[in-house]
């Protein structure tokens, strides 16, 4: 509700285009869940038992309440070196990500859970933090890996829970990745405006970014048609980096 509040008071010009205060580090966060390092976090299955459906979505709810604090980070760490737009299109990505946090939360609890109820993955903000001298990292690394990745794996996690039957679920999970899309596609534009200003060719500006600030390894499969329609043209293919 906060973050959805932000938006409306962007839009309705009640926030000034200022930034005179430094964006911390670290957001704020709940005691719970317990954030757990990678090769510490239990194996959750594919989703289509209870309890791996709860597990799943527990780690995708962690996943979006993180993203609202990316997106309103990147509002405002680098607002005032982009441009109004650049604010308004974050704001309304924190506020999606809000919604999508809000939707998943809610199909935990009419499984029995909640968020909160088991441990979280604790490094989706070292990105965060790998970027947070440089825009153009930022989005290279957010929008155009992060978020792509969700365009790669979210159908097969659709397929599988309608297989198991729970058409409540994969619709919430449906609703997320047409939403995802469109996330993706704002990175990439304003990736490309950053590319253009700095006089860069993006394609090797984004792979230089990504082998500087991305440790894992990109494998395949790759959801070629959603990366087009968002707008990652075979210049950003992950199979390249």
């Amino acid at each position: 509700m906060a973050t959805r509040a932000l938006r409306r008071d962007w839009r309705a010009g009640r926030l000034a285009f200022a930034f005179d205060t430094a964006m911390p580090d670290q957001p704020a966060r709940a005691e719970r869940p317990e954030l757990l390092p990678p090769s510490k976090m239990p194996k959750r299955g594919k989703g289509q038992s209870l309890k791996g459906r709860i597990a799943l979505f527990h780690a995708l709810a962690h996943i979006e309440f993180v993203a609202i604090a990316l997106a309103l980070d990147m509002a405002g760490r680098f607002g005032a070196e982009m441009s109004p737009a650049f604010v308004g299109d974050f704001l309304d990505t924190a506020a999606d990500e809000a919604m999508h946090f809000v939707l998943l939360d809610r199909r935990l609890r009419s499984l029995g859970s909640f968020y909160g109820d088991l441990p979280a993955h604790g490094g989706l903000w070292d990105s965060a933090i790998a970027t947070r001298h440089d825009v153009a990292a930022r989005l290279a690394i957010v929008p155009m890996v992060l978020e792509a990745r969700a365009l790669d794996v979210t159908p097969a996690m659709i397929g599988r829970l309608r297989e198991a039957g729970d058409e409540r679920s994969a619709g919430v999970l449906q609703r997320i990745f047409d939403d995802e899309i469109r996330h993706v596609r704002l990175g990439a534009d304003h990736f490309l405006t950053v590319a253009e200003a700095r006089g860069a060719n993006p394609g090797a500006l984004w792979k230089t970014l990504v082998n500087l600030h991305f440790s894992r390894q990109l494998t395949g499969p790759f959801n070629d048609s959603a990366r087009r329609a968002a707008g990652l043209s075979p210049l950003f293919d992950a199979e390249l980096v």
